[in-house]
């Protein structure tokens, strides 16, 4: 590797929208995130939307008329 063109690797702090924290190693020395493996649902079992920029109310606005919950596939 070439000296003096690669970003010095340290040491970092990840910091959840949940409040969760744990460490790591990064070109930056605090990462914020918005989902992690304490609240994420495929980790937790539990049942959680998480939206990302307003796409669930997206859909809801564009296919709200369309979509009826009497009908079933079949």
């Amino acid at each position: 590797m070439k000296k003096g063109i690669h970003p010095e690797y340290v040491i970092a702090r990840v910091i959840c929208a949940c409040g969760n924290t744990f460490v790591t190693r990064s070109t930056r020395p605090e990462i914020r995130v918005e989902i992690c493996s304490k609240c994420h649902p495929f980790f937790t079992g539990q049942q959680k939307y998480v939206d990302t920029e307003g796409r669930i109310d997206r859909f809801k606005r564009k296919y709200g008329p369309y979509i009826s919950t009497s009908q079933t596939p079949g």
